[in-house]
């Protein structure tokens, strides 16, 4: 039953992948989707993340309130966080036979975490995970701790004290940890998933285009905090959720700059939208556990002009091209700092001016996987720069490029950002990328 339903609402959406505007799904319908990817990928992603990180037993253990970001993505749909003590246990037996799954708390977790404590019958919580584990006899005994990467050091230092003292000797001697594990399984994408990712993407990228428009922007009158908020309430009007709070920022020639500081550039929140701006947008949504990220531009148009100036146009293309030598060089095996590295050497080459700092993007909005640069870490990032690239996995393709532009007495940096797949072989766009700058009003009055 719930595979016809999914099946049925997989069909809902593929179908409305050709109309203009993607539906957005109910809240019961949604928890329908959530659960079957969840059964779906522990029963086909996982047992081959465990195999390639040989780990047989993988325990994640939290508080309510106090979540590991781990276990929040093991959660069925209709629970808004673990309650009291939640401890999942995860053992893969080998010889190709399916995971166990078990929930050492007093009741399941949703229908793939089965009870496996009833306190009457086996005692205190942490004896009887203990008692689970010696039944079992694991080689390596998976835990979330990691100096390197947030996502995947979600043990608190009490629970882990607390399950350390209840192993016994030779069994805390197996105790590893899962960074490994715990973010292949945050970055790998399933085939259901990718399915409906790029409505996901589309849905953000018709809220950005709108914001950016004459729908929204009044020039003369309309502050960059205005737009700012606008995508912030049409989010939520949508029954969508923001990851972060959207920025709204400005380029215009040196001698309109409101702050010379920041050479063409300015953030402030008061600052009004007038003919001749070049506009950029950051912003991300979430639905269905998964994010995106997106920065596009627009140009407003001065009294005269019917199109963007030819220099910002040469600017957008050098964007572009960025971009390009950027996912040219994803190959799987290739740690982000060697993606970065070359890159950067190549646009050097082409005679581009470019900073890189692009970040893995699903079930986090800064997601799990290899960092490829930051804003202000250009020769390369220890520690999660040095992971390597996996297939079957997505990003966000963040950078910027910068060009002269005579006329503004500057430079235009254009700062991009598109979330993308890489398939082990090459990258594609989910939905698609920014070309050309969006126009301000969107038809050109007649002259």
């Amino acid at each position: 039953m719930i595979k016809q339903i999914f099946f049925s609402l997989l069909f809902f959406l593929t179908l409305n992948a050709s109309l203009a505007s993607p539906a957005i799904l109910g809240m019961r319908e949604r928890a329908e989707v959530i659960d079957h990817w969840l059964q779906t990928r522990v029963s086909t992603v996982l047992p081959e993340l465990m195999k390639r990180s040989q780990i047989d037993m993988w325990v994640l253990i939290s508080r309510e309130y106090n979540e590991d970001p781990v276990i929040r993505t093991f959660l069925p749909s209709t629970w808004q966080s673990a309650r009291r003590r939640t401890i999942l246990l995860i053992y893969n037996p080998g010889n190709d036979q399916p995971l166990e799954t078990l929930a050492v708390a007093r009741y399941d977790v949703g229908d793939i975490f089965k009870k496996a404590w009833d306190k009457e019958l086996h005692g205190e919580q942490w004896k009887r995970l203990a008692d689970l584990i010696e039944e079992r006899d694991p080689k390596r005994i998976g835990i979330n701790y990691s100096e390197t990467f947030a996502l995947a050091d979600g043990i608190t230092k009490t629970e882990y004290d607390l399950f350390h003292q209840t192993l016994p000797n030779y069994l805390r001697e197996r105790v590893v940890s899962a960074e490994e594990l715990a973010i292949g399984w945050l970055e790998t994408r399933s085939s259901d998933e990718m399915y409906v990712y790029q409505q996901i993407c589309r849905i953000a990228h018709e809220i950005l285009a709108e914001g950016l428009s004459d729908k929204v922007i009044q020039p003369g009158v309309t502050s960059t905090n205005d737009v700012a908020w606008w995508y912030r309430d049409q989010i939520r009007q949508l029954g969508l959720t923001a990851w972060f709070h959207p920025s709204v920022s400005i380029q215009r020639p040196m001698k309109l700059a409101i702050d010379a500081k920041t050479s063409i550039e300015s953030r402030h929140d008061d600052n009004i939208i007038i003919p001749g701006d070049l506009l950029h947008v950051d912003f991300g949504i979430t639905y269905l556990r998964l994010n995106t990220d997106t920065q596009q531009h627009a140009y407003v148009l001065k009294s005269g002009e019917t199109d963007v100036p030819k220099k910002i146009k040469e600017a957008m293309r050098n964007g572009n091209r960025l971009q390009d030598i950027l996912t040219e060089n994803f190959v799987a095996g290739r740690t982000g700092n060697e993606i970065l590295k070359q890159s950067l050497s190549q646009a050097e080459d082409e005679g581009i001016i470019a900073s890189i700092y692009t970040h893995p993007i699903g079930y986090h909005g800064h997601a799990a996987g290899p960092t490829i640069g930051l804003w202000d870490q250009q020769g390369g990032v220890p520690g999660a720069g040095d992971y390597i690239l996996y297939p079957n996995t997505a990003y966000s393709i963040e950078l910027y490029a910068e060009t002269a532009v005579e006329d503004w007495r500057g430079s235009v940096r254009i700062k991009l950002e598109e979330d993308a797949f890489f398939d082990g072989a090459t990258v594609s766009y989910i939905d698609g990328r920014q070309k050309n700058i969006f126009l301000i009003p969107r038809k050109p009055p007649v002259q």
